[in-house]
């Protein structure tokens, strides 16, 4: 199995790119931002927090339409890029929850709450977990695809709901960065100038970070997929 020079090498930049971009980030978040007014350093946090969500919305998006693809196209690379990004995504979401809890615990005293936002950010980790698990519990190739296709299109529902629940609950205490709200959260903060930048830089580092993990995994999974088939090949012969 070949990949070409060209693509090798876009990969290889986005990848220098995407370290550089890292570090700036963090730079900005822990040294040039400054401590916000009312949250103090825990602030910096969301830097993290809010660009690792984006990661996974992008993920997530692209598994759907990665099952789309698939279904009208049966092609098997389509499988490869959905499973792929379901991985990156649940990667990036799990960090979301993490970064989330450490910055709960100095805010809201309590490292976890219940909150409609926290409850609906579980809920989606775990539907495109049991994705993984129902992949690994159909042997046949073709069904585990359409099976799968089907499931990560029907599974960005919880993707947007997790969206929505904090500007359509009174009840959630999660802050909301932009966009209307319902509720008197908890935890909110005044987005200054440099909040803003520093915000919006993570967010684009964020996102070229995920397009590069998901690239390395889409040719991990190809390059594992080829050894499989090579190694059936030779057992044949034997």
């Amino acid at each position: 199995m070949t990949y070409s020079a060209t693509r090798t090498r876009i990969l290889r930049a986005l990848t220098v790119a995407a370290a550089v971009l890292f570090v700036i980030g963090l730079y900005l978040a822990l040294f040039w931002v400054g401590p916000e007014k009312q949250q103090g350093a825990a602030q910096r946090i969301f830097y993290v927090h809010l660009g690792s969500f984006l990661g996974a919305f992008i993920a997530f998006a692209a598994t759907m339409v990665g099952g789309i693809a698939y279904l009208r196209t049966r092609d098997p690379k389509w499988d490869v890029f959905g499973l792929s990004n379901v991985e990156i995504g649940l990667g990036m979401s799990a960090i979301t929850i993490l970064t989330g809890m450490a910055w709960a615990r100095p805010i809201w005293n309590t490292w976890w709450t219940w909150d409609p936002r926290l409850t609906s950010i579980t809920i989606m980790w775990l539907a495109y977990a049991a994705y993984l698990m129902l992949r690994s519990g159909i042997e046949d190739p073709e069904r585990r695809r359409r099976f799968a296709a089907v499931y990560g299109i029907i599974a960005f529902a919880s993707v947007l709901f997790t969206i929505i629940i904090i500007r359509v609950r009174p009840d959630t205490i999660h802050p909301v960065v932009a966009g209307p709200s319902q509720a008197d959260p908890t935890g909110s903060f005044d987005v200054t100038g440099r909040i803003r930048d520093t915000l919006f830089f993570n967010l684009f580092s964020f996102a070229v970070i995920t397009v590069v993990l998901i690239w390395y995994r889409i040719r991990l999974e190809n390059l594992t997929q080829h050894v499989m088939r090579r190694k059936l090949e030779v057992l044949s012969e034997l």
